[in-house]
This record gives C-alpha cells, structure tokens and sequence, in this order.
C-alpha cells in the first residue's frame, strides 16, 4: 500500500489589534480647561454628549469607542451639586463601556470642606463624595490642592495631589517683587505660605483671625514685620473674599506698601467681586481649577492655567511613569 504524506495545514495569519491610548473626556463643569489639557497633549476630547431632560435630569452618552482606553475624565465638583452628578454619570458610561482604566482628574475637590464632624448631626460631605466617585468605577482620582491633605485617606484608590504653586510662583518671579513678605491668611495657610516664601526667597507673617460663623473671618493680629514691605496673601481658595480683604486692609494700616492675592481655586462666592474690587488689592491672581463665569470676573483679576500642569500628570500617569516630580 503506498504510503499516505499528509501535509501541515498552512499556518493562519492572526494580527492583534493595536492596544488603545489613552482617552480625554469632560463633562460641562470646565469644558475650557479641559481643552487647554486637550491642547498641550494634542489629543482631542473624546465626543460625548451630555444633556439635560426636560425636568432637569442628567443625561450622558460617549460618542466614540473607549474600549480599552485609558480613560481621564476631567471634571471639577465645585457648585452646582449637578457637577457631581454629571462626573458620577461619566465614569459609569466609561467602566459600562469597557475602559481599561478609569481616572478622575478633579481639579477642585467641592465638599472638601466638610472633612469632619465639628457638630453634632452633621454630614461628612468629602467622605461622601469619596465614595461616591469610587462606587461609580474609579480606578485613580488626580486633583489639585485638597483642602486638607488628609483627605487622600478619604478614597481607597491611588490618589495623586498635585499642587499649582509651581504655576503661581513662577508668576510672581517674574514680577520680581521688592521687600517681599508672604502673609497666610490664617494658621491653616501656614505651611502653604511658608513653602511660598521659601521659593520666592521672602519673609513670612501670619495672620491670627478668628471666625465667628461661616463665611466670616475678624483679623485680631498679624504676627511678622509687614511695615514697608509689598505683602501676599496667600491661600488655597476664595470664596466670599471675607478674609482676604479684611486681612489686606489690616496689613495696609500696619504699613504694607502694597498687598497682591493668590488662590488656586476661585469660587468667588456672592460679595467676593465686590470685596476684593473694593479692597487696597493691587491684582488677585487665582488658576483655572475654577471655570469663572464672566459676571464674577473684575479689572484687578489675572488667571493662570493649570492645563500644562494636568497634561504633563496625565501623560506620566498614562505611562506609568512617576508624578512626583510634578508634587512642588
């Protein structure tokens, strides 16, 4: 019988396909930050719409394919409280949709101010939105500035605290201030100040206040030599403007030649326009953490952005590669 050769099939060509990037989205609480990051990583914002229905409520769709993207939603959660939802809506379509990995980067941390319980019956608003963010399906959250540093302990994902003194502090190099003194608005401001002036290589001076309700802040005294000198205040927000124009009030009539302002984060806040438009502030220098609508804006107002700051973590996150350099 005459043997049988029996050929090897032909061997199949299989391709794998191309692992995606990493995916930009955003939601409506800083689409104009969002596109500066959009900018500086030349990447464009991933289409998605978010709407809302006729009694209000939030609606949210992506409108291209992240499966198995990297995905950086960029989302603020300063008031309206919809600016949570919008965010909370954003990462379920984006883990419903297959993506990779999920980070948050929230350039303002709203509810931050509600870390503990100082009264009795009251709500831990950050705690909560804490866990909200991560119920939703976030693998990372990248903010700017928390309130309180211990609020990174809040969240059981990998949290990366970023700060915008870089972005400020090189501001005011080049403005190359004489007789500078950086003033912290109260003791809590202390270390923040205190790295200020370190870098600017300026003096430094404490602002003792007390605060007898919310939103309302009486200077008692000012603890440092101001007298002749051009002083910043300097702060991780405003919201109402309260203590900071009473305390650049307080170091004019100590002999302050001239007072400047900063603060990553501009809520400015009902009076604040017209405190700090009346206050002896020569500018008030705030980032883009904060989308600031044009009727809060006034003359002695200068903004700087945040968006370099955010495309470089992202792209370091992205790769894997360490964010610490980008911490002072």
């Amino acid at each position: 019988m005459a043997s049988q050769v029996l050929s090897k099939p032909a061997a199949v060509e299989t391709t794998t396909p191309a692992k995606p990037g990493y995916k930009l989205l955003c939601g409506t609480g800083n689409r104009p930050l969002a596109e500066e990051i959009s900018r500086q990583l030349g990447l464009e914002l991933t289409k998605a719409t978010c709407t809302r229905f006729a009694d209000g409520e939030i609606f949210v769709r992506l409108d291209e394919n992240i499966r198995g993207a990297d995905v950086f939603i960029v989302q603020p959660t300063n008031p309206p409280a919809e600016n949570v939802m919008e965010l909370l809506l954003l990462i379920d379509a984006a883990r419903r949709a297959s993506a990779a990995r999920i980070t948050v980067v929230m350039p303002y941390y709203g509810y931050s101010r509600q870390d503990r319980k100082d009264q009795p019956r009251v709500a831990i608003g950050a705690k909560l939105v804490a866990n909200m963010i991560q119920t939703a399906g976030a693998d990372r959250v990248l903010g700017i500035d928390f309130h309180q540093h211990q609020l990174q302990g809040f969240f059981d994902i990998p949290v990366d605290h970023l700060y915008a003194r870089p972005v400020l502090v090189n501001h005011y190099r080049k403005k190359k201030l004489a007789d500078l003194v950086v003033v912290a608005p109260d003791v809590g401001a202390a270390k923040m100040a205190r790295g200020f002036a370190k870098q600017l290589d300026a003096g430094f001076a404490i602002i003792d206040k007390r605060r007898p309700k919310a939103n309302v802040a009486e200077v008692l005294n000012v603890i440092g030599d101001v007298n002749g000198h051009a002083c910043l205040i300097v702060d991780d927000m405003i919201d109402t403007a309260g203590t900071v124009s009473e305390a650049s009030r307080a170091l004019i009539k100590l002999g302050a030649r001239e007072v400047y302002v900063c603060a990553t984060h501009a809520l400015l806040s009902g009076p604040a326009k017209q405190r700090l438009s009346e206050a002896p502030i020569v500018e008030v220098t705030v980032t883009d953490t904060i989308n600031i609508a044009p009727e809060r804006r006034f003359d002695s107002l200068h903004v700087l952005s945040v968006g370099e700051l955010l495309a470089k973590a992202i792209r370091f996150t992205h790769s894997d590669q360490s964010v610490s350099s980008l911490f002072d």
